[in-house]
This record gives structure tokens, sequence and C-alpha cells, in this order.
């Protein structure tokens, strides 16, 4: 698939010799800085050296203060509390986290989390029905609520207090529960909007600490969890996000808890520093494979286990449960792409909307991301469940997805997310008119520009500026998330030196040795996956332009720099 390259408007070229000169290094990495809002040595020093201190103080989030004496009073009278959470890796974290805290302040604490398929997200009437006959007066929803109004309205009829702690974007009224935190409210002032629920959840735990006068040194152990969430929700890592992300990654490198680790173990991450992606695409995928195919409880139970024992054994159980998710993933895709392939949808719509009633729940939403991947089109992927249709949105850079669903709400039970991942109910009967209407927003509202892949490059570079120092300091910008994306760069001219292969069990990626034209005695690795069809292009010694990240690679113990190559343009060709 084509793809555009876009190159950042590079910063002010005065304050980037300025900035490179004050701090030392090379103008591409100032440039980097400047791109990033960095502009002086004491922001430099910030962005470089986060410190917990920087975190904001959490009673700035409005209903902060109601939130955290309706649970010290619910601890004094030795009331039962219920943690809820959605059954996906930002809710299973955020009930590990406030679930295990509060433990140390009461026994009388539990967790719930809902059935995905029985109960579906957020707040359920069966949730609400199960703490009540169960003496529950006090139930803290993590991660979801803030359109469950009628569901509270519930709750506060049969004399339950809720505090709901979310990150969504709410709705037109905000649910009468006893407190509500959620940064994204209109009358939240809170100086950063974009936590996860987990996140919402540590402020939580942080603002009752500092009203009991609990060291916040007891907090911090938990980290490991609220990074976990911040990567696997691709919520921004910039802000508060990134303090909490940076010290998250810190402890899950040094002292991750029993279940952590044994994740950790079984997808093969203990031999190097896990960083962000390590969590997307290993720890994170575990962890939600637990709620696709069973349970989200299982997840709480492994991330909550207390010896090494037990967590190893749960560890294996979420193992499972991820082999025959990807089994089912594989499955369902496959027969996705053919529908799409066999009904010609690319080349007529700009949308691509696929119902099969067999198909599983667990899996429509990575399914959906598979659909965008392939053909690059706003997708939509559902099945049937509990009568009803139901399913998961993605989206494409740039276009807003949500706005789009919502634009259809009249016909639809039930819906909720952001611009680039969505879910939503609705009834068999209004399927066709809501593809129909679906289509039809997105077609007036799309161009040809967003429908086209687009790789932002953040600076020209060339091979001989890429020194251990260079690499260094450019490994310090991490953790790399949204908002702070690994940087790309741009090489114009260069070659394979002639020992580029073809690797992979299906040789379907590049293994190269990279040159530049007045460089030829400096090959630099690189790694080109999914892009074979240029192998005999650069074997034949044909010149080409190639995008990528500076990472490292992992061999035998030994880590050595490589080029991530993201895309390879060719230039003219050798006579």
């Amino acid at each position: 698939m084509e793809k555009n390259w876009i190159v950042k408007e590079q910063g002010n070229p005065v304050l980037i010799r300025h900035l490179s000169a004050e701090l030392g290094i090379d103008q591409t990495l100032a440039n980097l800085l400047v791109q990033r809002g960095v502009h002086t040595f004491s922001e430099a020093k910030d962005f470089f050296r986060p410190q917990l201190s920087h975190l904001h103080d959490p009673f700035l989030m409005r209903d902060m203060d109601k939130a955290v004496a309706r649970i010290w009073q619910a601890i004094e009278n030795k009331e039962k509390i219920m943690v809820y959470g959605d059954y996906d890796v930002d809710g299973t974290t955020a009930v590990s986290l406030v679930y295990s805290f509060l433990k140390k302040y009461t026994p009388f604490v539990s967790f719930y989390i809902p059935d995905r398929y029985s109960e579906g997200y957020g707040i359920s009437y069966q949730g609400i029905d199960y703490a009540r006959e169960h003496g529950i007066s006090l139930v803290i929803a993590l991660d979801c609520g803030i359109k469950a109004n009628e569901k509270i309205d519930y709750a506060n009829d049969r004399g339950i207090d809720f505090i709901i702690c979310d990150h969504h974007l709410p709705g037109g009224e905000i649910p009468k529960a006893l407190a509500v935190l959620d940064p994204k409210r209109a009358d939240c002032h809170y100086p950063f909007d974009d936590l996860s629920g987990c996140g919402v959840g540590f402020k939580l735990l942080q603002a009752f600490c500092k009203r009991q006068a609990i060291p916040l040194e007891e907090l911090y152990p938990f980290l490991d969890l609220v990074v976990v969430s911040i990567a696997s929700d691709l919520v921004s890592i910039t802000g508060e996000n990134r303090v909490l992300a940076h010290y998250g990654l810190k402890q899950l490198n040094e002292h991750p808890r029993h279940g952590l680790l044994s994740i950790i173990k079984l997808a093969g991450l203990d031999k190097h520093l896990i960083a962000i992606d390590d969590i997307v695409f290993k720890i994170g995928p575990r962890i939600n494979a637990a709620g696709r195919m069973e349970s989200g409880k299982t997840a709480v139970d492994l991330l909550t286990a207390e010896n090494e024992e037990h967590a190893t054994q749960m560890g294996w159980t979420i193992n499972t449960h991820n082999n025959d998710r990807k089994s089912v993933d594989r499955e369902i895709t496959q027969a996705a792409i053919a529908m799409v392939e066999e009904q010609e949808i690319v080349k007529t719509k700009k949308t691509i909307v696929l119902f099969n009633p067999s198909w599983h729940k667990g899996v429509v939403g990575i399914v959906a991301s598979r659909l965008v991947e392939s053909f690059y089109r706003p997708s939509i992927v559902l099945t049937e469940s509990n009568g009803f249709i139901t399913g998961s949105a993605r989206s494409i850079a740039g276009f807003d997805l949500y706005d789009a669903i919502e634009s259809c709400a009249d016909l639809l039970e039930t819906f909720g997310g952001h611009m680039y991942a969505a879910g939503l109910t609705l009834r068999e009967e209004n399927f066709e008119t809501f593809c129909t209407r679906f289509e039809q927003y997105v077609s007036k509202i799309i161009t040809d520009d967003l429908l086209t892949p687009q790789i932002d490059i953040d600076s020209y570079l060339d091979f001989k500026q890429i020194t251990p120092k260079f690499f260094r300091i450019l490994k310090q910008f991490q953790p790399f998330g949204p908002g702070n994306l690994s940087p790309v760069f741009i090489t114009d001219n260069v070659y394979d030196n002639g020992n580029g292969r073809l690797v992979g069990s299906d040789a379907g990626h590049l293994k190269l040795e990279l040159i530049q034209e007045d460089e030829p005695y400096r090959p630099i690795s690189a790694i080109a996956f999914y892009q074979s069809e240029h192998f005999d292009y650069l074997q034949a010694g044909n010149p080409v332009d190639v995008c990528y990240s500076v990472a490292e690679n992992y061999y035998r113990g030994i880590a050595n720099i490589q080029l991530r190559v993201k895309d390879i343009k060719k230039r003219d060709v050798i006579v």
C-alpha cells in the first residue's frame, strides 16, 4: 500500500542552535525537543528527568474530596466496599490497583468484573443487584460509568453509593453518583485530562494517602499496574502520564508484582529492559485475553496474586487464553478480509461494516484493527449477543470515528469510546439503516488524503550522525507513545551492501545492511518487516530512500543499534 511521507516542519533554527549548544547535543536531537514543546534547559531537564514531585495535586479533580471522605467513612464504619471495573487491561489493572491498596486498610473490600457476554461493557444492573444481595453499600467504579445515568439511579434507589472513576467523554448529563471523577468533565479543571482509567484510580489513592497522612511511598509499588494501563489504553505519554509511565517502567523492570513477572517470563521479556512497545504487543494482549476468552476476573486474580506459585499458575492460564484468542482472531480475520474482497467494498465505499452472528465477541475489536491495517478504512465488525448486534469500531489516523457513530445515535442502543476506537450495540432491524447512514456521514467528512496511510517524519538524518552518544540521548526521549512517538527519520539514497536477506518463517521480512553513498564503509543494520517485495530491487544494487526509527536489537544478550524501517521508496534504477 502506497504511503505518503510527511516531514514535519522544523523548529526555529536560532532556538535549535541555542538549545543544542546549551545541552551539548546534536542539532537534530535539539530539533526533536523543540518539536515536543521543549525550548529551555529547564524544560529539557524536566523532560529527560521526570519526577514524582511533578504529579498534580489530586484534589484539583472535581469531587475528589467527596470521594476520599466517603471511602474513609466506609472504612471506619466497617461497610462493605466493592471495586468494580471493566474487563479490559485498563479496567482490570485499575481494579487490581484499588482493591489491593484498600485491602491493607479494610478486610471488607471485594472486586467485581462484569461478564463480557451476559452483562456487556460498563456498570450493569446485574452488578448492582449483586452488590445489594451481598450487603455492599459503596461501589468504586473504575474505567467506566460516565454514561451510566439510569444504572446509577437504579443503585441510588437501592441505597448503594457509587464513586465513578472514568476517563471517557461524558454525555450530556453527569450521572447522579456520590462522586464522579473524570478529568474530561467540562466542569472539572484538573490540569491533565488524558489519564487512563487506572490513572484516575491512582489519583484517587494519591488523594486518600494525602488526606490520611499515609506516605506516598506505599502507593508507588503499584505504578507497574499504572504503566501497563497507560500503554495498553493508548493514552498520550505526555504531561502527568509521562511521569507515571517513567516510574511505572522502572517498577516493572526492577520489582514487578508476581502476576506481571509471570507474564514477563512467558512473553520472553525477562532478558532485556521492558519498554512501552513490549507492554502494547506482549503484556497487554495476554491480560486482555482473559476477558476476551473467559472472564476478566482471571486477570485480576493474576495481578493480585500474593505468591509466585499462584501467579505462575494464573500466568499459564492466561497465556493459554491468549493462544486461543490468537487462533480465533486469525480465523475471523481471514473470513472478514475475504468478505471485503469478495464484495469489493473498498472500491465502492469509504467504510467497512461487517456482521456475522457467529463471530466471537471477544475478538471483533482486534479484527476491526486488522481490517484498518489491510484496507485503511474506518471499520466496524459486529456479531450477535443477547439478541442484539454488537461489536467494535476502529478508525484511521485523523478521522473522528466517535463523531461518526454519534451521528447515528438514534439507531443505537448503546455506544461509547473515543476518536479512534469505539463499541456499539443496536437492534437487528436498524442494521441496514445504520450501515447506510454511517457510510453517508463518513463519505461527506473524510478526504482522499486521509484514506492514504501517512507516515509522519521528524527529520532528515545522515547515517554518520547515528553515533553511540546520539543513540544514548535518543533513548532518554522514552517512554515513547502517543504524543511522544519514537522519532522517525529519513535518509536518502542508500543501498544494501549485498548482505541483505529474507527472514521470517514465511520469508516476509528484510534483514539489511544499509550504506549511505558518502559513507560506504559504515554499514548499519536494519530490519524491514513485511517489505519483502523490495528484495530483488535492493539485491540488484539499486538506491532507495528509507524512513525508520532507531532502536536497540538484542541478540544473544548483546544490544546493537538497528534501524526499524517503516517504508522504502525506490529511486532511479541503475542502468
